[in-house]
């Protein structure tokens, strides 16, 4: 049977086809839809939301021990987190098929950073394969599986933006017939003492050389006769690129992006008068080439940085440029949180009482725009709770207004130990966690505060507060963002407050169904209105400004906030 499947649709697809019996992650553009159509369509896959991409690797592993064909799915900045694991974990023995899928973001549409983790695969020595269709997306999967228990190694399978999202028509078929997983001991391949790890080290090193002979080998990687004055080394989406950009060109695929088909390469060298490697974000496959030897073209024409596309590429190649239309003019639209958006209110109350915000990775980051101005760093996930920490102990007696802002998902993701750390260090900083209901900014995902697993089943609903106050915090306070006076005033009061605070913001998130919001929307007096600009200030989408007053738009949902900063009283009521 054949469907339309983007590639994100067709890993899944795959991961069914070849028997996975278990599946974990945490959400991240844009790798989400993995997790969200197995939970939907394949529910013989037992599939999860983890905290955090290490945890999610940490237990796809323990599944595979116990003989279960297993993936953890996360996006590139996700792999850092699972890192520690990743390194140790091709040391021990694979039962069953273990893939790790890396969704990478080159030109960071939602990320930031857009590393390139096929550096990974090299770095902890572990095959890559790397899909550029959905067809392909679909069979790697099922063939890393295959490599993975042939090998006894976990396999990554990298795919990019482009991939994930595309779609493509996908010859789906029947699952593969696994073994029910059993409980065995392997204590000497499991357990890395120095004395074990010792001994599977050289393990790793023999594995490689048969996995090179299997990547010379394997149809994987395969050649594409054409003229033979440009021969092209490319894999994934850049593949597809190059072959639009340059169709009367021979090709060497790549399927199997870590480690290189060296013997396959070399032969494909010596048959072209100019090699090219085309490929997105790192040199890494031109670099082993050159050490091969060979000599090519690649980084000196194409881009470090961003996508490609055919254009970019036949320009580097033949120098010359496609001549197109001129795109259409359009108005500028920067990303702003949405109307109603509890954060907003809660980061201008912070931003009122004169406080350095350093902020973290969700919706609220967009309260780095101006005119809210609300977010003074941004790193990674859980970084702001050790950057407040950090600067509340150099300025010391000095006592300057120090907060940090974290989301629900985000500190169960990673603030914890952050916020343990800042209690146990004696640090002074606010914390203010943005609690609503949901990972807002990949799609509106559960966790642990929510109440609900993947598979919308009833679980625990952590209790934040007291989840806080067991990591040793004494000042904390439940408010409702929307009531802003109240807010600034427990801004002030935690700031003042000789010690750690923390503030849970807690407001659903405004897409969610709420009772509060949206309410009626709301509109302005033009004769009280002033024109102060302070409304303007939020950042809201449905305010806008007038040369004498401001006007509230059909994006209005009715969350009050406007209404209550302004002084003048001429926001309210009905239409």
């Amino acid at each position: 049977m054949k469907k339309v499947l983007s590639g994100n649709e067709a890993i899944a697809r795959g991961a069914y086809e070849a028997g996975v019996k278990f599946a974990s992650a945490y959400p991240g553009t844009p790798s989400t839809e993995i997790l969200e159509t197995l939970a939907k369509e394949y529910k013989s896959i037992l599939s999860e939301w983890a905290p955090n991409e290490k945890v999610a690797l940490e237990a796809a592993t323990g599944a595979s021990y116990a003989g279960a064909r297993t993936m953890a799915v996360m996006k590139h900045v996700g792999v850092n987190v699972a890192a520690d694991p990743l390194m140790t974990l091709p040391y021990t023995l694979v039962r069953g098929g273990l893939v790790l899928v890396s969704a990478d973001d080159p030109e960071l549409f939602s990320s930031q950073n857009e590393q390139d983790n096929r550096q990974y695969a090299r770095f902890a020595k572990i095959p890559m394969l790397e899909p550029s269709s959905s067809q392909e997306a679909k069979d790697f999967m099922i063939e890393a599986m295959r490599i993975s228990e042939e090998f006894e190694t976990p396999v990554m399978l990298r795919t990019t933006t482009r991939i994930s999202h595309s779609m493509g028509v996908v010859e789906t078929g029947d699952p593969v017939k696994v073994k029910a997983p059993t409980l065995e001991r392997h204590p000497r391949e499991w357990v890395m003492l120095p004395a074990n790890a010792r001994v599977r080290h050289p393990v790793i090193e023999e594995r490689i050389i048969r996995l090179r002979e299997f990547s010379n080998k394997s149809p994987l990687n395969f050649e594409e006769k054409g003229d033979r004055s440009i021969g092209i080394i490319a894999s994934g989406i850049a593949y597809q690129y190059a072959k639009e950009a340059m169709p009367e060109a021979s090709f060497l695929k790549l399927g199997m992006s870590y480690p290189l088909p060296d013997k396959k390469i070399k032969k494909f060298a010596a048959k072209v008068d100019e090699l090219w490697v085309i490929e997105e974000l790192d040199p890494f496959f031109e670099e082993q080439i050159k050490a091969m030897g060979i000599t090519c073209r690649g980084k000196d024409k194409i881009p470090m940085c961003g996508e490609l596309s055919p254009d970019i590429i036949r320009q580097a190649i033949t120098g010359k440029k496609k001549k197109c239309p001129a795109p259409a003019s359009l108005p500028g639209r920067p990303p702003s949180m949405c109307p109603g958006c509890p954060h907003r209110g809660m980061l201008w109350a912070i931003r009122r009482n004169k406080a350095f915000i350093a902020g973290d990775i969700g919706c609220y980051t967009l309260g780095f725009l101006p005119p809210l101005d609300a977010i003074d760093t941004c790193q990674c996930m859980g970084a702001g709770i050790s950057h407040a920490h950090g600067m509340s102990k150099v300025f010391g007696a000095k006592n300057e207004k120090i907060t940090a802002v974290i989301g629900d998902s985000t500190f169960y993701h990673s603030g914890l130990t952050g916020l343990l750390n800042l209690a146990y260090n004696n640090g002074t900083a606010l914390i203010v966690i943005l609690d609503n209901s949901t990972t807002a900014m990949t799609g509106a995902q559960n966790h642990p505060g929510t109440g609900m697993t993947l598979g919308m089943e009833k679980t625990i609903d952590v209790n934040l507060e007291q989840v806080v106050k067991a990591l040793g915090i004494k000042w904390v306070e439940t408010i409702n963002p929307y009531d802003i006076k109240n807010a600034r005033k427990k801004v002030k009061e935690a700031l003042d407050y000789d010690g750690p605070s923390v503030i849970i913001s807690k407001a659903p998130c405004v897409l969610l169904k709420s009772k509060a919001v949206p309410g009626k929307a709301l509109s302005v007096d033009a004769e009280k209105c002033t024109n102060c600009k302070v409304c303007i200030s939020l950042g809201c989408p449905a305010i806008e400004a007038k040369e004498d007053s401001v006007k509230i738009n059909s994006l209005c949902v009715g969350c009050g906030i406007c209404a209550d900063v302004c002084a003048a009283g001429a926001i309210g009521g009905a239409r």
